[in-house]
């Protein structure tokens, strides 16, 4: 997430809303007949589609942005994301930081409640982040709070989750005491790893409790009273919330599917007003019919695994890395204005230099417009990697998730075609896929990362050795003194040189391959208003309506 912050640049912020808030493309829909609308009775029900199943909603084990989505309508953290990009207190009603930048002390509101009625407390919070942290749960995202005094020893195994810097100073009270200033904290109190959560049902049923409606308590506008696996997941208005009276759908259900035609059709149907998927080759037909594209602040990219013999070999990957043309991929097989990436951090992050991206001064780490000239430093690279013309080199499968085929298919030709490869696709249901990814179990899958704050090493520190997200299985002990030198550093000129030092060796080393910058494409009809989107890709329909 990106926002506003204690001495955030002005720059960076004006980019980030704009980003938020602009649409580059299309504009609202003319569905046949729309089903989700207000009933007899006038109550609000609303259907939408934001993905398929989830594979979690539990607040400190979800990695996927749909399941975030789903999370952010459940729960609420100190603060939160408002329509226009900013981060605003939320349970918090205020917030001070020492004069040294360290201490952060939250007041929670006094009228904060979870939806059964009980009182959200600073001990919610103390558990919520101290679980996160505990090597026991397993968190993919339990670095985000490594700024936390200890946390890093905590998740090393060094000291007791009882340790972390958080103290419940009394029941509204949340302090929390940081290693060195982080222009970013208060967007970390704004993701759902830190939002807090109830110990009493958390521990009496810690593989269940997020599962099931009757324990999945949670303090946000909405409350999960439904699930029918693989069909739809029913939330209700949280009538304990204090923001209750600005709630839109007294109803939302979020049908769950993944087949982005029939996703189509649903949406075509008037039976759900809001999609976040469709086919690519039915970008230009939707187009000024409910079709909107946003800015990102993420990466399309591919996942090497390099504990497979056949990759471990950075002559190889960066071979692999060179024989794709991605601008055709952009402008022949996805077409929703994505721009062809040339480094890893995404656009729309600021340089040390505000008035610079990131990316415009990180060394570019081939030149994408040059294609010709990357395929013979492909060809040559894999020669001096002892494969000749491909030779030797095993049959390489391209894993994927439903949707994603017609750009595996595509990078298959061109691995096939210019370095003599032979490539298979193997394309997996959603969860299936990201079970197989993060146990290790392929050889180069599709991924995507979208940033959690204003800030590169969002992107950066993912590659960290046994990082939870490291699904690359890559391990460099520069590169991780350099994002130890990140975290730890409160010098701004020392933290970005670092960052585009540690870039710089991802590009030499090449465990990942960057294809494509995002762009948030969606379907909504012109009769939904007050919906909104953030960069991380988050969607927010608390405060919908629909237009008479």
């Amino acid at each position: 997430m990106k926002k506003i912050e204690m001495k955030k640049s002005v720059i960076a912020l004006a980019l980030l809303v704009s980003m938020f808030s602009t649409v580059l493309a299309g504009c609202g829909g003319d569905n046949k007949e729309e089903t989700t609308k207000p009933s007899a009775d006038g109550a609000f029900e609303l259907s939408v589609n934001c993905g398929p199943e989830p594979g979690t909603i539990d607040p400190s084990l979800n990695t996927t942005v749909d399941g975030a989505t789903l999370i952010n309508h459940a729960f609420e953290g100190l603060m939160k994301i408002d329509s226009e990009g900013k981060v605003v207190e939320a349970q918090a009603a205020s917030y001070t930081v020492s004069d040294d930048g360290l201490v952060y002390t939250f007041t929670i509101r006094d009228d904060a409640k979870w939806s059964d009625g009980e009182a959200v407390t600073a001990k919610d919070f103390v558990f919520a982040w101290q679980r996160a942290v505990d090597p026991a749960t397993a968190s993919e995202y339990n670095y985000m709070t490594e700024m936390v005094v200890n946390a890093s020893e905590i998740m090393s195994g060094d000291k007791a989750p009882s340790e972390l810097g958080v103290k419940a100073v009394d029941d509204k009270t949340f302090e929390v005491t940081i290693v060195n200033p982080t222009s970013y904290f208060l967007e970390i109190c704004a993701f759902p790893t830190t939002y807090p959560l109830r110990e009493d049902l958390v521990s009496a049923n810690p593989d269940t409790w997020s599962t099931d409606p009757s324990t999945y308590v949670g303090n946000g506008p909405y409350v999960l009273t439904e699930w029918e696996h693989q069909s739809k997941m029913v939330y209700e208005k949280n009538e304990n919330y204090y923001d209750l009276a600005k709630l839109g759908p007294d109803k939302i259900n979020f049908v769950l599917m993944e087949d982005q035609n029939t996703i189509l059709s649903a949406f075509k149907n008037g039976e759900i007003l809001f999609a976040d998927d469709l086919p690519s080759e039915e970008i230009a037909a939707m187009t000024d019919n409910g079709l909107y594209t946003e800015g990102q602040l993420g990466t399309y990219f591919l996942c090497l695994n390099t504990e497979k013999e056949e990759l471990s070999d950075a002559k190889v990957r960066q071979a692999l890395a060179l024989a794709i043309d991605r601008s055709f991929i952009c402008e022949s097989v996805t077409g929703g204005g994505q721009v062809p990436a040339d480094t890893f951090v995404g656009m729309g992050l600021s340089d040390v230099d505000t008035s610079k991206e990131f990316r415009d001064v990180a060394e570019k780490w081939y030149d994408v417009e040059d294609y010709e000239g990357n395929i013979e430093k492909a060809k040559a690279l894999l020669e001096e990697a002892g494969y000749p013309n491909g030779e030797g080199l095993p049959t390489i499968e391209l894993m994927c998730n439903p949707g994603h085929e017609s750009v595996m298919e595509a990078i298959q030709n061109m691995w096939s075609e210019n370095l003599g490869l032979n490539v298979t696709i193997s394309s997996q249901d959603w969860n299936v896929f990201v079970e197989t990814r993060v146990a290790g179990e392929f050889q180069v899958a599709r991924h995507g990362w979208l940033a959690d704050y204003n800030d590169p090493i969002s992107f950066l520190d993912m590659w960290v050795t046994d990082g939870g997200n490291n699904d690359a299985n890559w391990s460099n002990a520069e590169y991780d003194a350099l994002v130890k030198t990140v975290k730890s550093s409160s010098d701004q000129e020392e933290r970005y040189a670092a960052m585009h030092d540690a870039e710089a060796i991802l590009a030499a080393e090449m465990p990942i391959i960057p294809i494509y910058y995002y762009t948030d494409l969606y379907l909504k009809s012109d009769s939904l208003e007050g919906f909104y989107a953030s960069p991380l890709g988050f969607k927010y329909f608390m405060y919908t309506s629909i237009a008479e």
